[in-house]
Parts: C-alpha cells; structure tokens; sequence
C-alpha cells in the first residue's frame, strides 16, 4: 500500500474494538500495522457474533470489520521469548497502540519508561475506559457502560424516561478516531524533536468530546438536555416525519429553508408562533402535526423529489444493505474488496478519507490468527541487519 503514512510501522497490541479501529485508521493510511494476539483464540472479538461466515461458520465478521490491512503474529505476552520477541518489534515501531487496563501493561514488563528505553522515537497510544488517572481511572469499560457513564444514552431515545444506546459502539469508535489522530499529532512533533509520547485517550473522554452543543446547554446555559427522540434539540422542523408510506427526515436550519418548506406543505411561514426557530421550537409539538398532516397526502418519494427540487435538505432513512447498495456510497469508495485467506474475494466497508493525487489502493484482508509470523519475522531480520 501507498499513502501518507506508508514508512511508519504501527505495533498493535491491542484488542476488541477501539485500539483495532484505531490502528486500522492508520493502516488504511498506508501504515504497516503488526497485529500481536494471543496464541490462544487470539483477539476477544474473534469470538464475538452472530453473524459467523466461512466454511466452518467460525469466523467473526465483528473481527473483520477492524482489523483490515494488518499482518497478525500469534505472541505469547507473559513468555520471555514473547517478550523478546516484542522488545525487537518496539525497536522497529514507530507507534505501539494498547487499551489493557490501567496497569497490565506494566506488570507484563513494558512500562512506558521501558519502551521509550528501547526506542525513544515511540509513539504510544493508551485507551482506556475512563481514564488512566483519577479516582476511577482503573475501572474496566465497554462501549454501552461508557455510553451511559458519558452521559449519551441520557441524550437517545423517544423521550427522557427512556434512555437508549446509540446502535453503533460510537465510544469505541470514537475513541479509535481520537486516538488515531493524537498518533498523526505525535508523529508530526516527532519531526522537530526525535522524541515520541505517549497519547492517551478514553471511551469517557471520546463521548464526552462530542457532547458539543449538548455540554453547553448545561455548562453555560443552565439546562440539562434530553432525549428528544428523533427531533433536534435546538431547531425545529428538523427530524423525522411520518408521509403516506412512511418516514422521511426534513433538516431546517434557517428561515428561508422553513418558508420553502411551508410553502411545499401549505402552511403560513409568517403566523407568529412558526416565524422563527425559536418560535417553532417553542410550539413544536403543534408544528409536527401540522407538517404530518400536509405530508400524509403523498409518499415518500413524492416529498423528497419536492424538497430535493427546492433545495431544502431532506432525506430517506436507509437500511444497512440499502446504504451498500447506494450509488452514492459505492462512488466514495465507501465499500472495497479485499481477497481473505478463507471466504475469497469479499467485500468491506472501506475508509473514510480520500487524497488527492492517490490512486486506488488495494486493501489487506483482515488475517486469520497468527497467519503472518514467518513474514513478519523475515522483515524484522532484515530491518535489524
């Protein structure tokens, strides 16, 4: 692969979701990324489905969604030949990614003081739970403990009495986003000075950072948002709505997008208690209906060809597989193909950046448990001849 970062070498040691997202983001980016599991089952969330494919229906397509472009070496962390084996792979890195518990990696012999003994260039990256410090930096976390600890399942659901997770693990995934910019961060200080740190984040920290608008409702403004189910919490028409066949989204963000919007449905944009968004926010209960009574003369298709025509942004609420399906999507390059050791030729969803001037690039497979020891060994003799 070739891409920014393709003379950097990433040692993952890390497992489930938020490190391997992380170190993918970075592999996606050309970065070579050594994946170390342990010999025994390997990383947790190979275990985890449904749904499993393959010939033997074992092979975990959670694990396949976060570890694309990675080499993975089966290592013994506890052994002295794993041990050593590791010393040599810190020597060669140019950032290693962990997210054990606050402690574990110490007690296994790899403080940070000891890797930065070994190369002072290193580049680490820490995720945990809820922080390495502090009064409760040593709790254990997973992505729907942090939701609720962060307080984002208190913002989801139809209504404040019913707190919801945000379907996708957003605090691993967050945290993997985060994290895999404090390394492009790092990496560039390490320019100027030779010397590598140590980056830290955590699922508490990734929620809490995209609190945005929400945090400051309360810590300016007093108030302590709500779920709103699919309404926004400080504009207003803007969610989901019911027409005849079911449900399409309308975003409003300003006075002239709602008078196109009145216009189309036939309702007065000029009444007080609609002419701005604090007024329709303040009577939104009555504005839905009047909007879903407007939009149940017609479909779905009917609406969004309407408001597309207008220029008012608007939208259909797709299913997974209609998402993959979307040409919209394919001309991203949101989905690629890569060629597994076991399924053959499949089909990924795919990175989210693109640069100019870079060519198609052609994506690993995530690899089957140990599959490229004898690859990873060969570079690591020649890197240290």
């Amino acid at each position: 692969m070739l891409g920014p970062l393709d003379d950097i070498v990433v040692l993952d040691l890390s497992r489930a979701l938020a490190g391997p997202h992380a170190a993918q983001l970075l592999g996606d980016l050309g970065a070579k990324v050594i994946k170390v599991e342990l010999p025994d089952g390997g990383d947790e969330s190979r275990g985890w489905g449904p749904p499993f494919v393959g010939p033997d229906h074992d092979i975990s397509t959670y694990f396949l969604a976060a570890n694309r472009n990675k080499e993975s070496i089966a290592v013994d962390l506890k052994s002295e030949d794993g041990k050593r084996l590791i010393e040599r792979l810190v020597r060669q890195s140019d950032v290693l990614i962990e997210n054990f518990r606050t402690g574990v990696l110490d007690r296994l012999g790899f403080p940070v003081e000891r890797l930065h003994e070994l190369n002072p260039g290193l580049v680490v990256l820490s995720i945990t739970g809820f922080g390495h410090d502090g009064p409760e930096g040593g709790r254990p976390g997973y992505d729907q403990i942090a939701q609720g600890e962060a307080g984002l399942m208190s913002l989801t659901g139809p209504g404040p009495d019913e707190p919801y997770r945000v379907g996708a693990s957003i605090a691993d995934l967050l945290a993997g986003i985060h994290g895999a910019y404090g390394v492009a961060a790092a990496l560039y200080e390490r320019q100027r000075t030779g010397k590598g740190r140590v980056v830290r984040t955590s699922l508490l920290a990734a929620v809490t950072g995209v609190h945005s608008y929400h945090g400051t409702a309360w810590t300016v403004g007093g108030q302590v948002p709500r779920a709103n189910g699919n309404h926004h919490a400080s504009i207003a028409p803007y969610g989901a709505f019911h027409a005849a066949d079911g449900m399409l989204q309308i975003a409003v963000a300003n006075d002239v997008q709602w008078k196109k919007v009145a216009a189309l449905l036939d309702i007065d944009p000029n009444v007080a208690k609609y002419a701005t968004n604090r007024e329709r926010f303040a009577h939104r209960d009555e504005l839905i209906a009047d909007m879903e009574k407007a939009l149940a003369t017609h479909d779905r298709a009917y609406w969004l060809a309407r408001l597309n025509e207008a220029g008012v942004p608007a939208g259909a609420i797709r299913t997974i597989d209609e998402v993959y399906a979307w040409d919209q999507t394919l001309s991203q390059g949101l989905l690629v193909e890569v060629d597994h050791p076991v399924l053959g030729r499949i089909r990924l969803p795919g990175p989210v950046l693109r640069f100019d001037g870079l060519g198609p690039v052609e994506h690993v497979a995530p690899p089957s448990l140990g599959q490229d020891r004898d690859a990873v060994l060969a570079w690591l003799e020649e890197r240290e001849r």
